[in-house]
């Protein structure tokens, strides 16, 4: 169902649930992501697939589905031989696929136009590092392009989402500033600081006090870090809170798998809510049933 609020007028009502882990529902449905371009060379290859995960997330009871455009970037693409108007329309599909779910949805569903940080690209790992040695100058002009491609196909909010550092997030409030779309700005965390090891207070204060900023928060990171992140970024910027953890489990860029046992549970939704989450689900390795279980707790059914 098309929304007839937008998602900050829903905001200030509600909380929303996010779906899940796409890469693991795709691997689900069978697909294989065993590909540098993960997640977005489906959106080539096999698009219905794509369309098709989020509808599972949907029927969970999810109200914002996040794009399948995270590791999707032009300099990705034309290592595949992808010129840049092919990967702008890749990029723009991304978009159309997660609305034609939305749109299929017997409940209000937004779309969030996932835009994942650089390290995404290289396929590395180094979004759990950052630091890539780039300046903040260098990382604005790699992300400016493709906000641009995903922004022209209409999403309600863009979702600049697995930052590792502080000055990633400043290069990616600067490419997205005046797009006219909305965004969320969501680090990854471990110890408390960013992956990157600053001090979070000081990277969520980069938010505070800008309009385009609708969300900040969390994803991609262990669930036990949530609270006290969801409550530090609450008191620094006075914002809504986006909080959407990993499943906890350790991803071994060389083995290209994830290592360890789950500690995602629904249930903690509740201490992320009393601490200023209105977005919350989950990230790699939370699938459907997860979902599902959360939009029970919050009555989102």
């Amino acid at each position: 169902m098309r929304p007839a609020r937008t998602l900050a007028e829903a905001l200030a009502r509600d909380v929303l649930v996010l779906d899940g882990g796409l890469s693991n529902q795709l691997e689900a449905q069978g697909c294989d992501l065993s590909d540098d371009l993960w997640s977005a060379r489906l959106l080539a290859d096999a698009p219905r697939q794509i369309e098709a995960a989020h509808a599972a997330y949907v029927r969970a009871g999810a109200q914002v589905l996040i794009t399948s455009s995270y590791q999707a970037t032009f300099e990705g693409f034309a290592r595949r031989g992808v010129r840049p108007e092919a990967a702008a329309r890749l990029l723009g599909r991304s978009v159309a696929l997660a609305r034609a779910a939305a749109d299929a949805a017997p409940h209000e569903v937004w779309v969030a136009a996932s835009v994942g940080p650089y390290g995404a690209m290289l396929a590395d790992g180094s979004e759990y590092r950052g630091r890539y040695g780039l300046g903040t100058a260098e990382l604005e002009r790699f992300h400016r392009p493709r906000i641009e491609a995903l922004v022209a196909a209409g999403p309600d909010v863009l979702a600049l989402e697995t930052v590792p550092d502080a000055d990633e997030a400043e290069a990616l409030l600067r490419a997205a500033e005046g797009c006219g779309v909305p965004v969320w700005l969501s680090y990854t965390v471990a110890g408390g600081r960013t992956r990157a090891g600053q001090d979070l207070a000081e990277a969520f204060a980069l938010a505070a006090g800008r309009d385009d900023v609708l969300a900040v928060g969390v994803n991609c990171c262990d669930p036990r870090e949530v609270t006290a992140a969801v409550e530090t970024a609450a008191a620094v910027t006075g914002k809504p809170v986006v909080a959407y953890p990993n499943s906890g489990e350790g991803w071994d860029a060389a083995e290209r798998r994830w290592q360890g046992g789950s500690a995602y549970d629904p249930a903690a939704v509740h201490a992320w809510c009393a601490g200023g989450a209105r977005l919350v689900g989950g990230c790699c390795r939370v699938g459907p049933q997860e979902i599902g279980a959360l939009a029970r707790l919050l009555g989102a059914d």
